[in-house]
């Protein structure tokens, strides 16, 4: 695959919390508080990798766990779905997070590996597209229009390939790394499996990829809806026709009733069972992620799932103690 202005974070982007907030106490020993008196909560660590697009949630999930657990460690990574999961296999992570179901040639290497582990699904997402807010000519785009934007045979390299009409300027694209779930997401839906041969700017981090659009009149992205949802100031949406010809925009609403499609997406999680069942800190983090995911997803710019999907994962995840 020929990929030019090749910009990928990958595993070396951490965006790292340390959420040990006070002590040096050692892991899973009580500590004591003001006037002598126990204090509560975790005081071991975890680690986290995954996806960009799980991250915001993970990230808001982690600020509100210190706070209860202030002598607990929470490490959250962003190396893609991808590469969240080579870190999964390797055993260097207690949970993963992913854009995309688990692939066949993963679960083949975990098994291997000898790693047992649940899938969780936190909340829904929109793949938004997004352009410029100086591109005044772009009300909306077909499916079939985003595969000629972005195959090699599509066609389509400045914006009057697109349309009649448009502009006969060249479309500069920015689209999340080979590691991303996103990207293998859109590769599915959009590019039947030929992956993208264009000259793109790639990124594991979604911020790279909604700047490179800010800078640019004739940029092109795709990537997560709470990153548009952070940045909708500075960056415009494009409505997607759906299969029944409706002209539909990411919100709540379209991405729960599946009327944003084929861009309304399920997030993961993915929990070792060693660490649940040896590593208490790993265990209380992931219940307390699920307990908590639906109003973290909601407050991100990402859709919650119903109350009793999480109703269920808390009662699977307590199987696993």
């Amino acid at each position: 695959m020929k990929l030019t202005n090749f910009v990928k974070m990958g595993t070396s982007l951490s965006a790292v919390l340390l959420l040990a907030a006070c002590g040096n106490a050692p892991a899973d020993e009580e500590v004591s508080g003001e006037n002598g008196e126990e204090a509560s909560g975790s005081t071991g660590s975890v680690q986290v990798d995954g996806s960009s697009t799980v991250f915001p949630i993970m990230e808001a999930v982690a600020e509100e766990f210190s706070i209860e657990n202030p002598d607990a460690r929470a490490t959250i990574g962003v190396s893609g779905s991808g590469g969240g999961f080579e870190k999964f296999i390797a055993g260097e992570t207690d949970i993963s997070n992913a854009s995309r179901p688990i692939q066949e040639e993963e679960v083949a290497l975990l098994d291997e590996a000898g790693i047992d582990y649940t899938e969780f699904q936190i909340a829904l997402d929109g793949l938004s597209v997004v352009v410029n807010p100086e591109n005044d000519w772009v009300d909306y785009l077909t499916t079939d229009e985003l595969y000629q934007i972005w195959a090699e045979e599509g066609g389509a390299d400045t914006w009057a390939d697109v349309r009649e009409g448009w502009p006969d300027e060249e479309i500069e694209l920015f689209s999340p790394g080979t590691d991303s779930g996103t990207y293998d997401y859109f590769d599915e839906v959009i590019l039947d499996g030929d992956q993208i041969e264009k000259d793109a700017s790639l990124s594991e981090d979604d911020n790279i990829l909604v700047q490179g659009v800010q800078g640019s009149p004739n940029g092109l992205a795709y990537l997560g809806y709470a990153y548009y949802a952070e940045n909708q100031d500075t960056v415009k949406i494009v409505p997607i026709e759906n299969s029944d010809g409706e002209i539909v925009e990411p919100t709540s609403e379209t991405v729960q009733n599946g009327t944003y499609e084929p861009f309304s997406r399920p997030l993961f999680i993915y929990v070792k069972h060693e660490s649940m069942s040896e590593n208490d800190t790993a265990y209380e983090f992931a219940k307390y992620t699920l307990e908590n995911a639906g109003e973290m997803a909601t407050e991100v710019g990402y859709v919650a799932l119903d109350d009793a999907a999480y109703d269920e994962a808390l009662e699977t995840l307590e199987g696993l103690r």
